[in-house]
């Protein structure tokens, strides 16, 4: 079995690969700083309530945007599942070109869903993530990482308009009937949805637009993402497990590219 994990700024999203059968997705909190112990303990317990035995893993293979935390995380790995785990990072071979001016600058998250999106439904392919931030990133039929934009995510800009205004109250992120809203509660739930999904509409024709590719296959993840893609057809695939396909898509390169080296 392996374990993959995605380290994000608001959830730990992990999941476990029995061959290619998915048990999971299960989510923690990223609650930083935390001991090794904590990270182990609470991990290990996750997995164990859902009848996987930490003794089972074969491996583990992680991806992070959390640098500060990665020390205890990986120990916790160590200690309470007896295996070094694989964590990508520059050098990391993954069929995915950067052509970026600072390609160390682009997340790991980011690029495992370049890998992702490029593996399991060709190129060129724009991958879209509503995480903690929204990021578009274009990928091209030769499997080049050619462009790519970041917005504040759909929870930060909920978050914003509450903490920077007085009156108005924190809300469920959730769609409603119609932008014609007569409360504040739905006037706010409308000018959320609506409005981020305006502006997912309008990043995706300029970007097909400036890349000259009006075809451009668009694919989604991210847990608020189906709202999302729900409302529009602009987006064509929603796959709410394309972070974690893609984190196991790469251990098998790894593998693959270790085997290699010791022939």
């Amino acid at each position: 079995m392996l374990l993959v994990v995605d380290i994000g700024n608001t959830n730990i999203t992990l999941g476990v690969f029995d061959d290619n059968e998915l048990l999971g997705p299960f989510r923690m909190t990223t609650h930083k700083p935390r001991t090794s112990d904590e990270y182990g303990f609470e991990l290990a317990g996750l997995l164990k309530a859902r009848g996987i035995q930490p003794e089972k893993i074969e491996d583990v293979i992680i991806s992070s945007v959390v640098p500060g935390m990665m020390h205890s995380f990986q120990n916790a790995v160590m200690k309470y599942f007896n295996k070094k785990p694989l964590v990508v990072g520059p050098g990391v071979k993954t069929g995915i070109r950067l052509a970026q001016t600072n390609p160390r600058e682009v997340g790991a998250d980011r690029i495992v869903d370049a890998v992702a999106a490029y593996e399991l439904y060709g190129g060129p392919v724009l991958a879209i993530d509503f995480g903690t931030a929204t990021t578009y990133d274009l990928i091209l039929a030769d499997g080049t990482f050619a462009a790519g934009v970041i917005c504040p995510g759909i929870r930060i800009g909920a978050k914003a308009l509450c903490e920077g205004t007085s009156k108005l109250p924190e809300v469920e992120i959730k769609k409603v009937d119609t932008v014609l809203a007569r409360d504040t509660i739905s006037s706010i739930q409308a000018g959320i949805v609506f409005g981020y999904i305006g502006q997912t509409e309008y990043i995706i024709e300029r970007m097909k637009q400036e890349a000259g590719i009006p075809d451009l296959k668009v694919v989604a993840t991210g847990g608020l993402g189906k709202i999302i893609a729900e409302q529009t057809d602009k987006i064509d695939i929603y796959n709410v497990n394309l972070t974690l396909q893609g984190l196991q898509i790469i251990y098998r390169k790894m593998k693959q590219q270790q085997s290699r080296g010791q022939a």
